[in-house]
């Protein structure tokens, strides 16, 4: 494989590491949203695609990976830092609004118990 196609192969990848990272936060912000107006069913349901996509990325980097460690050198470019910088922050945002859609919950059932005293 001549370096171009390796660096279009690798555009590739990267765009699928982007867009299922972007998807996957798009989706983690919705469950978010939903939580705020206490529709926690709803939230877990685009918590569950946001792990999907999330799967998805994750699914690329560990292909590229396993290249790697078979012996097809990776040029790093800086599409490839941005993909993986989308990808961690998708991560880090997913984990970040699980607690906060935890923390709405309880807020919820407290004003609740509140409202009935």
């Amino acid at each position: 494989m001549s370096n171009e196609e390796m660096l279009e192969e690798l555009e590739m990848v990267v765009f699928g590491i982007v867009g299922h990272a972007g998807e996957a936060k798009g989706y983690a912000y919705k469950a978010l949203s939903f939580s705020e107006d206490g529709n926690f069913q709803e939230a877990e349901e685009m918590l569950k695609k946001c792990d999907e996509a999330v799967l998805k990325a994750h699914h690329i980097q560990t292909d590229l990976i396993q290249k790697e460690a078979g012996g097809n050198r990776m040029t790093i470019t800086m599409l490839f830092v941005h993909a993986q910088d989308h990808l961690m922050t998708a991560l880090s945002e997913r984990e970040l609004i699980k607690k906060m859609i935890k923390q709405n919950k309880r807020i919820l059932e407290l004003e609740n118990k509140i409202k009935n005293i």
